[in-house]
């Protein structure tokens, strides 16, 4: 039982440190401001190749990279999954970049509940009672905002779609998260490649006129994707999935801490109104899953040991018509 416990102390805390680097990342892009997004993306792709091919071969994981590289559907899996999670990289970046921190917050709160209906419409789950409510809620936040105030969340929308598509399509492939991103970068490395070094003619697209610092904080960019990913993938081998759940919220708060408190973003009344909704919506769903995961656990004792079921009416009728 205490190797149990120190596995799960140790889970939490891997998951609180992976979900706050997530938070935090903002001030690691915001102190790029003079870099382009699509150039901070192609350092942010060949940076995190590199750094994840280190990992691999320190952790003897390149059989694995090459039985993926044969397996054709799989691959085909990767390619879109590259796709995905680049447009959600770039749209993350650039929402930084014009000061719209807030809107990405959002979209991380959104993502959650976007999972939940993708769940429904692709992988045939049914959604109960009060994850339909809280669905509810946050569609009802985002037609507010366009009905009434004229805005749409298009930042929150294009991270909660794409990163929900993400999440959907590598779970169809179901590969560990290392080789699954060092093979969707493999895949993107030669775009980074021809921007950065056939198209890119910018002030900062040259590391020879950088100064040190600024190309330290671009190389910087393999760790800032991969360390938080390797801290979750640790997390999610120690922890059930509803704790997980439960932790994910960290990050878009402190996004949502620091675009108001920090960097002064306008907190206007359509996003107050949204983020009500949203946050309406987020409790109704952990609600929620805080009773299925109890009802569940309840369950299981009762498969372990039926003996230690209380006999009710409800028991006793159910028992009388098993034997008619």
């Amino acid at each position: 039982m205490d190797d149990e416990l120190k596995r799960t102390q140790q889970g939490v805390l891997l998951a609180v440190l992976a979900y706050v680097m997530w938070g935090i990342a903002p001030i690691y892009f915001k102190a790029l401001g003079d870099v382009p997004p699509f150039e901070i993306l192609c350092h942010r792709v060949i940076w995190s190749f590199v750094f994840l091919a280190a990992l691999l071969y320190l952790t003897k994981g390149w059989p694995t990279v090459k039985a993926t590289l044969k397996n054709k559907t799989k691959l085909l899996y990767l390619l879109v999954t590259s796709v995905t999670i680049g447009a959600n990289w770039l749209v993350f970046i650039w929402a930084i970049s014009i000061g719209h921190m807030l809107d990405a917050s959002l979209g991380y709160y959104i993502n959650p509940l976007f999972n939940v209906v993708l769940g429904m419409l692709f992988l045939n789950e049914k959604l109960r009672k009060l994850q339909w409510l809280a669905v509810a809620l946050a569609t009802i936040g985002v037609v507010v905002q366009l009905v009434v105030f004229g805005s749409v969340p298009i930042i929150a929308m294009l991270l909660a779609f794409t990163f929900g598509m993400y999440g959907l399509l590598r779970k169809k492939v179901n590969l560990d998260a290392f080789t699954g991103l060092f093979i969707e970068t493999l895949v993107l490395l030669p775009i980074a490649f021809l921007y950065l070094f056939a198209f890119a003619d910018t002030a900062t697209s040259h590391l020879g006129n950088n100064s040190w610092l600024l190309n330290v904080l671009l190389i910087s960019a393999g760790i800032v994707t991969t360390l938080p990913l390797l801290c979750f993938a640790g997390a999610a081998v120690r922890l059930r999935l509803a704790t997980l759940g439960f932790i994910q919220y960290i990050g878009p708060s402190l996004m949502f801490i620091l675009a108001v408190f920090v960097y002064g973003e306008a907190f206007s009344n359509d996003k107050i109104v949204t983020f009500a909704c949203i946050w309406a919506a987020l409790i109704v769903f952990t609600w929620d899953g805080i009773k299925n995961n109890a009802h569940n656990k309840r369950l299981a004792k009762q498969k372990q040991d039926p003996l230690d079921v209380p006999i009710t009416n409800e028991t006793l009728t159910q028992e009388v018509n098993q034997t008619k």
